[in-house]
């Protein structure tokens, strides 16, 4: 007795669905019971795999945001005595004074923050770590040196946070010799 056809089924289908082998009840709810107990497994990983993400995530920025709390606590004092040397009524050698000792207070701190300056005074422009303001004509500086810092450079290690602002000398005399 042949099946009669519906509607969504091919012949080939029928004919492949008659070819399969016979699956016991009891084989075919044990494969439910197997696919199901998978199925869930991998929601479980899935969501495991999502609060692991999150979690990443918040301990990151957790950790960002003791490491920026590390940081400004070693410039509030200095903000302190800047504001300290604003309230301030001495004469401008005084404020001068103060002003001077604030910007040793800064250093230290960006010392004890592993921040160290680019050697610029006397170096060889060096296009890494240097960013040339202008190159000017001089005749009893080497070329290529730097003459003149117009802002400081800065570095954690080897990572270079800003380059030095300079000023280049450009010796024609060396350059044709």
């Amino acid at each position: 007795m042949e099946t009669p056809l519906n509607e969504t089924e091919s012949p080939e289908t029928v004919t492949a669905v008659a070819d399969a082998p016979a699956v016991s009840q009891e084989e075919y709810d044990r494969l439910k019971a197997e696919r199901d107990t998978l199925v869930d497994r991998l929601a479980r990983l899935q969501a495991e795999f999502e609060n692991a993400r999150k979690r990443e995530v918040r301990e990151r920025n957790e950790f960002r945001d003791f490491a920026v709390s590390g940081a400004v606590e070693q410039f509030l004092p200095v903000l302190d005595n800047f504001q300290l040397a604003l309230k301030s009524t001495g004469s401008a050698d005084q404020l001068r004074t103060g002003v001077e000792l604030i910007v040793k207070q800064m250093e230290e701190a960006l010392r004890s923050l592993n921040v160290q300056p680019v050697e610029t005074f006397g170096a060889t422009f060096d296009p890494r770590v240097h960013e040339a303001l202008e190159m000017v004509e001089k005749n009893d500086v080497p070329d290529q040196q730097i003459f003149d810092e117009v802002r400081r450079g800065y570095r954690i290690k080897e990572r270079l946070l800003r380059p030095a602002l300079v000023r280049v000398a450009s010796n024609s005399q060396q350059k044709e010799a």
